[in-house]
C-alpha cells in the first residue's frame, strides 16, 4: 500500500469517526465533506468544498454541500465566518480564535486568543451574556 493511499484511508477512517461521534449518519456525501473540512485545519468556501468534491468520484449537489455545512455548524464541527455581504468561510477549528482575512486573495489566517487582547468590553443589554468573540481583521497589500 502507498503512503498516499494509506493517508487517505486513514482520513476516510478519521472523518467516519468524528462523524459517528457527533451522532450524524455517516452516508457517503457527509464522509467526503468530512475527509475535505474536519481532518484538518481548514478555512474554506461552500464553492470551494464544491470544487473539491468534483474531483472526486460521485456528486454531491450544492444543496447537500450547504445542507451538510449546516449541519456541520449546529453540532459544533465547524465555525462558520461571515466574511462579507457575499461569502462566508467555513472553519474546522473550534478551539477559541481570530482571524485575518487578506482581503486581496480571501485568505484566512488563524490568531491565537493570546495574541489579541481587549482592554474593556461594552456593557451587555440586561439578561444577556457573552457567548463567544469572533474578531476578523482584515487585510490588504500596501501599495
Amino acid at each position: 500500500m502507498t503512503s498516499e493511499l494509506a493517508t487517505d484511508t486513514d482520513r476516510a477512517g478519521r472523518a467516519r469517526t468524528i462523524l459517528e461521534q457527533n451522532g450524524i449518519r455517516p452516508t457517503m456525501q457527509r464522509l467526503r465533506m468530512a475527509e475535505i473540512l474536519l481532518t484538518a485545519p481548514r478555512h474554506m468556501t461552500a464553492e470551494q468544498i464544491l470544487v473539491a468534491l468534483q474531483n472526486a468520484p460521485g456528486t454531491v449537489s450544492k444543496a447537500t454541500v450547504y445542507n451538510t455545512l449546516s449541519l456541520f455548524v449546529e453540532r459544533g464541527l465547524a465555525r462558520q465566518i461571515h466574511c462579507d455581504g457575499d461569502r462566508c468561510v467555513y472553519d474546522s477549528t473550534m478551539a477559541p480564535h481570530h482571524h485575518f482575512q487578506v482581503l486581496d486573495t480571501g485568505e484566512m489566517i488563524d490568531i491565537r486568543p493570546d495574541e489579541l487582547s481587549f482592554e474593556r468590553m461594552p456593557s451587555l443589554p440586561p439578561g444577556t451574556e457573552i457567548a463567544g468573540v469572533d474578531v476578523v481583521i482584515r487585510l490588504r497589500r500596501k501599495a
